[in-house]
């Protein structure tokens, strides 16, 4: 998560409201009004006691008659009183400018949160537990600044991803009504085609919200890593020898995992076919396995064309795609390798990703062990 830069010399106000806002100015003038209200009200009631507690002592030293005059009491009284009074005002300032003043803004922001506008951030200062308390609160307001951005971007992705099958549907389906096209095999293949991607669709992307919301059912038993390799070989073995690419795995010892095997089985062969997809011929894709003293982990590697240094962070976004138009014309929907992060997630597990340019890419699978 990107660290938001924090302003250090506000003069009025957060960064997401400008130094002269009027609403801000009138939120801070209320607090330290009924702050400094407290402190004075404080400072009377302990003023009088101490004078209280003077008379008292006085009265008392004077067997039951005041020893000084009306004069001397009011000077006595006023070197009471007077420091007093400073080191309640001093203290009093000290703890406004501490607690009270960040705990104003950190209202402020939260009501602005509250209101929609997650990029509110609080100021950092100092080391105590009120700068803490303003760091999570920061922290906070950019992780769900972060997540209304995925939102907006995944309602965005959606609608245009639904689209294209969508436009294509009716312009089929209008252009038979209408005598354009015949009723043939050709135009209701077609139309068929794209009613199954819609369907791909909207079952991979009720899969990713599973595994998101950790929803996902999940039957584990034991399984050996070569066995799960050797499977995904014997899978894709057609594929690859019709575009000249030689596909192997290589497994070191025995590692075991306890998985789903049918889900791991699926992040597995959505990374190969990846793989195949972007090796030329003559390439090669390998899948590894090893036992680590963490678990087991498991690897795709390819000598294909590698992933630009810019896009390598986002290979895992929803509807991320390196040709976009070529894998939507293939009927890919965009989410696999999100699906695939979520997949190794729920297994407890991590997946990364190393690639370089006409070098190739690799895909890391950590996973615990059986």
């Amino acid at each position: 998560m990107d660290k938001q830069p924090l302003h250090k010399d506000w003069h009025g106000g957060p960064p997401h409201w400008g130094d002269a806002s009027p609403e801000w100015v009138a939120r801070r003038r209320r607090f330290a009004f009924r702050f400094v209200s407290a402190l004075i009200l404080a400072t009377l009631v302990l003023a009088l006691l101490l004078a209280g507690l003077a008379i008292a002592g006085f009265l008392l030293a004077g067997q039951g008659t005041l020893a000084i005059g009306r004069a001397e009491l009011i000077l006595l009284l006023a070197c009471v009183a007077a420091p007093v009074l400073l080191v309640i005002l001093f203290v009093g300032a000290l703890v406004y400018r501490r607690v009270g003043s960040p705990l104003a803004e950190m209202m402020a922001a939260a009501d602005a949160v509250a209101a929609g506008d997650f990029s509110a951030r609080v100021r950092e200062i100092g080391r105590g537990e009120m700068a803490a308390l303003a760091r999570r609160f920061n922290r906070m307001t950019a992780e769900l600044e972060r997540a209304d951005k995925v939102r907006r971007n995944l309602t965005s992705d959606v609608a245009h991803e639904l689209r294209t099958p969508i436009q294509i549907i009716q312009g089929n389906l209008e252009g038979v009504l209408d005598g354009v096209y015949e009723p043939t095999a050709e135009h209701l293949g077609a139309t068929l085609d794209e009613t199954r991607r819609l369907a791909r669709l909207v079952g991979d992307l009720q899969t990713l919200s599973l595994a998101e919301a950790g929803e996902l059912p999940l039957h584990r038993r034991p399984v050996a890593a070569a066995d799960l390799l050797d499977d995904i070989v014997t899978r894709f073995l057609p594929q690859a020898t019709e575009s000249d690419i030689t596909l192997k795995a290589v497994v070191d010892g025995e590692p075991l995992l306890n998985a789903d095997p049918d889900r791991l089985e699926s992040v597995l062969a959505n990374l190969t076919a990846n793989a195949l997809r972007h090796t030329p011929a003559g390439g090669r894709v390998t899948l590894g396995g090893a036992a680590t003293v963490a678990g087991v982990v498991l690897t795709v590697a390819d000598s294909g064309e590698g992933i630009a240094a810019d896009d390598l962070p986002y290979v895992f976004d929803r509807f991320w795609r390196g040709d976009r138009a070529r894998h939507r014309a293939e009927g890919h929907t965009g989410l696999g390798l999100a699906i695939a992060r979520q997949l190794v997630v729920a297994h407890g597990g991590s997946i990364t990703v190393d690639s370089t340019p006409g070098v190739g890419t690799t895909f890391t699978i950590a996973l615990p062990g059986g």
